[in-house]
């Protein structure tokens, strides 16, 4: 396990080091996010019956940064070591592919909730929030982190240059969390947006994550978490195959 535990620690340290861009950069445009949308809407949107707009908005802040960062930290990596050449150092330790996958995918995990925490310390003072059921908090939170972690490790291995890789996060990563119930319930949508919510994976996440502090969501909690729980194997087993192929890693 020291090959897996020293890339680990690589990885932790290569964000921590610059702490102020990687997390404190994203817990200030949550607040903004917070700020502007609480104070606009607060007084004119009630989402849930006894639940102000500012509670509601505060776990789907929480939980597009845990999302954000944790795609922003594999991705960002692998891309990273690509174009400074510095990839061969990685790839020629006697590393299973396992322990690559779990190296990247955990260090994501790490931050994402590094980020989460924050957004919600920060945020938690501008509204009370309750913890109905805690356990499904931590569960999508892991859970989310791991999947957009996945996905950055998949879109880092595909990617060849950072334009192709902002392409991936700005063509789909954002559009999909932002379309995915952080700012409003889909139930407030007309009928054709919601049959597309409930084809995005993202909504599936927030809105369990969200029940977890309210008791109240769109969806049956359990049937969002079956979802995440498929999505977040498939999306495994593809950077698993990646991984263990070499694919425009060894070429």
């Amino acid at each position: 396990m020291i090959g897996f535990q020293t890339l680990f620690y690589k990885e932790i340290l290569r964000f921590w080091k610059v702490a102020t861009q990687t997390i404190t950069a994203p817990i200030l445009t949550a607040m903004l996010y917070l700020l502007i949308f609480g104070h606009v809407l607060d007084k004119h949107v009630q989402v849930y019956s006894g639940i102000s707009y500012t509670s509601f908005l505060i776990p789907g802040l929480v939980m597009m940064s845990v999302l954000q960062n944790a795609f922003a930290n594999a991705s960002s990596s692998l891309i990273q070591s690509k174009i400074s050449g510095n990839l061969v150092f990685i790839l020629l330790p006697p590393l299973t592919y396992w322990e690559l996958f779990g190296a990247y995918v955990l260090a994501a995990v790490v931050r994402g909730l590094a980020v989460g925490l924050g957004v919600f310390v920060i945020t938690a003072w501008f509204a009370d929030l309750s913890f109905v059921a805690p356990l499904w908090i931590l569960s999508f939170a892991i859970l989310g982190a791991g999947i957009l972690g996945t996905m950055g490790l998949i879109a880092g291995i595909w990617a060849e240059k950072f334009d192709q890789l902002a392409a991936f996060q700005n063509f789909l990563i954002m559009p999909a969390t932002f379309l995915s119930g952080v700012f409003y319930s889909m139930h407030s949508l007309p009928p054709i947006w919601q049959t597309v919510s409930r084809f995005n994976p993202f909504f599936y996440m927030i809105d369990g994550f969200r029940y977890g502090f309210f008791g109240q969501s769109d969806v049956d909690p359990l049937h969002s978490l079956m979802i995440v729980l498929v999505f977040f194997t498939v999306l495994a087993a593809v950077a698993l195959a990646m991984l263990k192929r070499g694919y425009k890693l060894r070429n």
